[in-house]
């Protein structure tokens, strides 16, 4: 298992790379939305949504990231967000209304495909709003996120003792936070003095650190609906690896924390 993790990486992150780096912004754009539609299916199937109502929300998300590749005008894109939502909801609502008569766990029953348009397009917008100022972001992004999760699984396995949140996630450790940090600061600090002149050791220490500690939490959210849900992976679509969520989880969180970063800075 781990080498054909090794194995499906290896090929992987080249194209990847190449892709992202050697395409013009909006084939990222196209690449958000089929990654959006893949994690919104597993979603919705750990929830057992109705396909009606998983139809609505996955194309609701696919209309979410890609209104933002047209050029906002005063007020345009606020409204029409305002509207993809509203529509959305009412929509997923009326779906439910209709495909059960009873009206028992409805609420229950809608959550899950509001939830899933919160959690997966709208979260990765901001990937897109970071590749338009270039695919250097996006390369510090992954790249932090990658690191914090391998330094934390190795360091976890090799001195973790104490568990984080056993609750939630029984095989993550203290130890394995710490390197998940330490990983986010080591990577960028790298590539921040290879992509980016002027960022400096302090503001790549940052922004390591931010995108080492909120991938924990990302991490963590996704196993907290996986152990809900009673599932171990959210699919099998990756070898190896499980489903596209499980690999975007921690990007998810880490993605707005690094546009914010960089806002601010």
């Amino acid at each position: 298992m781990h080498l054909r993790r090794i194995v499906v990486a290896a090929l992987v992150i080249p194209l990847l790379y190449l892709y992202i780096t050697k395409l013009p912004p909006v084939f990222f754009l196209i690449l958000l939305m089929a990654v959006a539609a893949a994690a919104q299916i597993e979603f919705y199937k750990m929830y057992r949504t109705a396909k009606t109502v998983s139809f609505i929300g996955i194309v609701t998300g696919i209309f979410i990231l890609g209104s933002s590749y047209f050029p906002p005008r005063e007020g345009l894109s606020v409204s029409v967000l305002f509207i993809i939502f509203t529509v959305s909801f009412i929509l997923i609502s009326t779906a439910r209304l209709f495909i059960r008569k009873d009206p028992s766990s409805s609420l229950k029953d809608i959550s899950p495909a509001v939830t899933g348009l919160l959690y997966i397009p709208t979260l990765l917008l901001a990937q897109w709003y970071l590749r338009l100022e270039g695919y250097e972001w996006i390369i510090l992004l992954y790249g932090c996120v990658w690191a914090s999760d391998s330094l934390a699984y190795y360091i976890g396995k090799g001195f973790g003792k104490r568990k984080l949140y056993q609750e939630v996630s029984p095989n993550k450790t203290i130890a394995g936070a710490f390197g998940s940090v330490a990983g986010g600061i080591l990577s960028a600090l790298l590539l921040g003095s290879l992509m980016f002149k002027g960022m400096g050791i302090f503001v790549s220490t940052l922004i390591g650190g931010a995108i080492g500690s909120v991938t924990i939490v990302g991490d963590l959210v996704e196993s907290m609906f996986k152990r809900d849900a009673g599932i171990k992976d959210s699919g099998a679509l990756i070898p190896g690896h499980g489903g596209i969520l499980d690999k975007i989880d921690g990007v998810l969180f880490a993605g707005p924390v690094l546009y914010w970063i960089k806002l601010i800075l």
